[in-house]
């Protein structure tokens, strides 16, 4: 076997692929991409960090190649969707730089409080001024952490040996995460209102682009502080200028921004409050040697035919068992994006029950679907069947996955649950039909339903009355919103139904509200599949 590691990554990384029998290593550190294109001829896998980039191109030079490994765990720089056209495995690093990061973010909470890098700059100058660089301390202080995966679960415990009040806001944190962290679950307005320093881990997302913003920095404390190790784009940072420029922010640390590199004329570079860092999160020795050892390790383990791990583009799982579970992987990952929309943002567990062929088989691919579903909605780009375990996991929600012998009204049958603090429950059943093993959903809340998990749905709890489908086929009408497939389900004559739409196009807002106006319509859900 041959592997290319194309980026610098730890020594003990290549030192492990050396030790190896019948390995090749090749290292070309800062190869420019003709260099790469010819190199990659006779390779069976690479290794990058994020300086090469391993284009289609470059998989179409590589006829033998059979895995990419990425030291870290961002993939911008492979063309994942040209990967799996390919059969080529694509494995990531998730996880290895948790505490790093943590550590910086604590770094730079501690420079907000105390202004270490100001005072150095002022010594270099050869000055002696006490008087200027007055601090204040963490101790007693309460920090405000949105986002508590990992990383912010870390900085929550860090916070709290400095004697800080930890308050997190995270709509999707279960109340037992909240609890086994000893921080307060509270709401985004009240962590702008109450928090000293403030400190985000979310993912960006259209939800959470730019979420701290003018309208948040006029509900803040004066002379609050800010932390963004996270990712650029979270903050406004036209915005986050004018606050600084104003006072209403003390100080500010930052590790990523909207474009980057951050631009040499950038006013952050001349603000005296601000202390930058040029996306240093995982910059630390022992992140890189876990990254290295790490991405060799599942590298050799895929070439060997053995269980694949941190796979971005597929499970990990040997390639017999894969092909047998296929089929089910688009269902539950569809099952699980419609649970999350139907039930409340912050659950306690997550409940998977299988019926058929999968009691037989290893179902954890698909239960990784499942949760790789239910995130894929609200926990931006980075998710995937890897990573999702860690994230719901730092959610607190606990999967449960169950195989039944009890008989079943299908054959094949998966059925998710989401269930809240409260002890409600909100699922969704699942089966494939059809010699192409087509997914439908069978039942909603406990609904007998039949409808396709594509395209844009429409579900309704409404009185049985007569005239109900005319009346949402002329309001949906007057949108130019076209009804593909509609399933009806009640509980008797004239007693509560549940209708389900499939639509060709999604109806505007103003659809929606003449929708839920009507008198007989007690529930309007949009579900995106």
């Amino acid at each position: 076997m041959k592997v290319l590691v194309a980026d610098k990554i730890a020594p003990s990384g290549v030192e492990y692929l050396r030790e190896q029998s019948g390995v090749e290593v090749v290292e070309a550190y800062g190869s420019p991409p003709e260099k790469i294109l010819e190199l990659v001829k006779d390779v069976d896998a690479i290794i990058v960090r994020s300086e090469t980039k391993v284009t289609r191109e470059v998989m179409e030079a590589a006829p033998q190649l059979k895995a990419v490994g990425r030291a870290g765990v961002g993939v911008d720089n492979i063309d994942v969707e040209a990967a799996t056209g390919r059969g080529v495995i694509v494995m990531n690093t998730p996880g290895g730089n948790t505490v790093a990061t943590a550590e910086l973010t604590f770094t730079h909470l501690l420079c907000a409080s105390r202004p270490v890098p100001q005072a150095f700059a002022s010594m270099q100058a050869g000055k002696w001024d006490r008087k200027a660089f007055s601090g204040t301390e963490l101790f007693r202080k309460t920090l405000g952490v949105c986002g508590v995966g990992r990383i912010g679960g870390e900085v929550a415990r860090r916070a709290q040996a400095f004697g800080m009040r930890v308050i997190a806001y995270d709509p999707y944190l279960a109340p037992s995460r909240a609890k086994s962290l000893d921080i307060e679950a509270v709401d985004l307005d009240t962590v702008f209102r109450e928090a000293d320093y403030i400190t985000v881990h979310m993912p960006k997302t259209e939800r959470t682009a730019n979420m701290i913003n003018k309208d948040a920095f006029a509900k803040m404390k004066d002379g609050v502080r800010l932390v963004n190790c996270a990712r650029g784009g979270l903050i406004n940072e036209a915005d986050l200028l004018e606050a600084l420029e104003s006072g209403k922010v003390a100080a500010v640390g930052l590790d990523v921004y909207e474009s980057e590199p951050l631009a040499e004329d950038s006013a952050f570079r001349k603000s005296p409050n601000a202390v930058l860092t040029p996306h240093l999160g995982a910059s630390t020795k022992e992140a890189q040697e876990n990254v290295g050892v790490e991405v060799a390790q599942a590298v050799l383990e895929a070439l060997a035919g053995g269980v694949i791990m941190n796979a971005v583009n597929m499970p990990s799982v040997d390639k017999k068992t894969l092909q047998a579970l296929k089929p089910y992987l688009d269902l539950a990952a569809k099952l699980g994006t419609v649970v999350q929309q139907i039930s409340p943002e912050s659950i306690e567990k997550l409940k998977v029950t299988y019926w058929g062929k999968l009691v037989d088989l290893d179902a954890n691919p698909v239960t990784r679907s499942v949760m790789y579903g239910y995130l894929r909605e609200i926990s931006g780009e980075n998710v995937n069947h890897v990573n999702a375990p860690v994230l719901i996991k730092g959610l607190g929600i606990e999967v449960d996955a169950t195989k039944s012998n009890v008989e079943s009204d299908y054959t094949e049958l998966i059925q998710v649950e989401a269930i809240a603090g409260d002890g409600s429950s909100y699922g969704v059943s699942g089966t494939l039909i059809g010699k192409n093993f087509m997914p439908r959903i069978v039942e909603i809340n406990g609904r007998a339903v039949e409808a396709t998990p594509e395209g844009t749905l429409l579900l309704l709890e409404n009185r049985d009355v007569p005239g109900m489908v005319g009346t949402l086929g002329q309001i949906l009408g007057r949108d130019e919103v076209n009804i593909a497939a509609m399933s009806l389900s009640r509980n008797e004559v004239g007693g509560k139904a549940l209708t389900v739409l499939a639509l060709d196009s999604e109806p505007g807002q103003k659809t929606l509200d003449e929708i839920s106006a009507h008198e007989a319509i007690s529930n309007v859900m949009l579900v995106r599949t």
